[in-house]
């Protein structure tokens, strides 16, 4: 089929109708491919031109008699120029200070990807498997014929991975840690599967929680209010600051995803002697809860985990939510409940040297990733069934 190719500076460019038309279509979207959660990036100056993101998204249209203009939305990428390598979580510092070192400039670079969100989902959407194919084939035109050096896709779905490889990406694995509900009644059923030391610790520090007076309220989204988001935003942004960081998004970002798709969100948020000290914000829809974002105003032993694992655990028990996505890195959260799980990044660099040296050292860190995935393995939180 012959498609009418776009490049798209914005979102409003494409239109919601036709993104999320586009997104329902795909293989197990989530929550931030969506219009709303893009365009709150976009729109809130949180992933603007002037932060180094700016939105080059590759968009494919095919003729279509009963869509307004005649033709209708066939595929997308969400795509970008960056200017660094902030909030991505796939890193690549190393490979920029290699270009530097010789002489040679790595930014700008084209990335696609959900900016702050290292969330597995899809990022070649397409009607079908020629609107996909035709997708890649755009893509490698625009990264030869542009100015960039490399173009990277980050968390996509292994098939996608796999398709991008056929056309010439270079894959890399990372590891995530996820928690899977086994059919749990109750919290206490889900402790009754970990060994007695995991499920013990888990219990004292509940109970430190507790014992500090601390009470945990659970806010849906679409039942917060105002002064919820400003004290999150407030919480979000002290704990980026005493850990000596500027914080990616702003209240703004906030206020919108609140009010655009309230229902995919939770916030806990947790009080004490009457007034709130801590919240955590989590995203999810009726198969997933992906954990996000966090803050305090002040410290109590343990509070982290309580507001940012064990209260969104019993929220998923109690929705039947099936996995608990717990975001990057992580080694703490197998002692709760969560397993290693494999993620895919895709990478394509325009110089053959440098490309043929990510090469070498992707597959040595590829069977680094094999054996500590093997290790984790080894280390399960669960207790070992018995033999019969």
């Amino acid at each position: 089929m012959n498609y009418r190719t776009h490049i798209a500076s914005s979102l409003s460019d494409i239109g919601r109708e036709a993104w999320d038309g586009l997104v329902a279509l795909q293989d197990q979207p989530n929550p931030f491919l969506s219009f709303s959660f893009l365009d709150a990036l976009h729109d809130s100056g949180s992933a603007a031109p002037d932060k180094g993101w700016q939105p080059q998204f590759i968009v494919l249209y095919e003729d279509d008699a009963d869509s307004p203009g005649g033709e209708r939305l066939a595929a997308a990428l969400p795509l970008y120029v960056k200017g660094h390598s902030y909030g991505e979580y796939v890193f690549d510092w190393a490979w920029a200070d290699a270009y530097q070192r010789n002489g040679l400039e790595y930014y700008p670079k084209l990335l696609s990807a959900i900016p702050f969100t290292p969330v597995t989902g899809p990022r070649l959407l397409a009607r079908d498997d020629a609107a996909r194919h035709a997708l890649v084939d755009v893509l490698r035109s625009v990264q030869q014929s542009s100015d960039v050096s490399s173009t990277h896709v980050l968390f996509p779905p292994g098939v996608q991975a796999k398709q991008l490889e056929d056309a010439g990406f270079l894959l890399r694995s990372g590891v995530q840690f996820h928690w899977e509900n086994a059919g749990y009644a109750t919290f206490e059923d889900f402790l009754a599967t970990l060994e007695q030391k995991k499920r013990k610790n888990i219990r004292a520090e509940r109970r430190k929680v507790r014992e500090a007076g601390v009470l945990l309220r659970r806010v849906r989204g679409t039942d917060a209010t105002d002064e919820d988001w400003r004290f999150f935003t407030r919480c979000y942004r002290h704990t980026y600051a005493e850990h000596y960081s500027t914080p990616y998004l702003n209240l703004d970002f906030f206020r919108r995803i609140g009010r655009d798709m309230p229902q995919h969100l939770l916030l806990v948020i947790a009080e004490r002697d009457g007034s709130p000290i801590a919240a955590s914000l989590v995203v999810h829809d009726d198969t997933t809860l992906y954990g996000r974002y966090w803050g305090a105003l002040e410290h109590v032993p343990c509070l982290h985990f309580e507001t940012a694992y064990y209260q969104p655990l019993e929220f998923c028990i109690e929705q039947k939510i099936q996995v608990f996505e717990g975001g990057a890195q992580g080694e703490h959260k197998m002692a709760r409940g969560f397993l290693p799980t494999r993620t895919w990044s895709a990478h394509w660099l325009k110089h053959p040297s440098f490309s043929d040296a990510v090469e070498k050292f992707l597959e040595r860190e590829a069977g680094g990733i094999d054996d500590y995935i093997d290790e984790l393995n080894d280390r399960s939180p669960f207790k070992t069934p018995k033999a019969d």
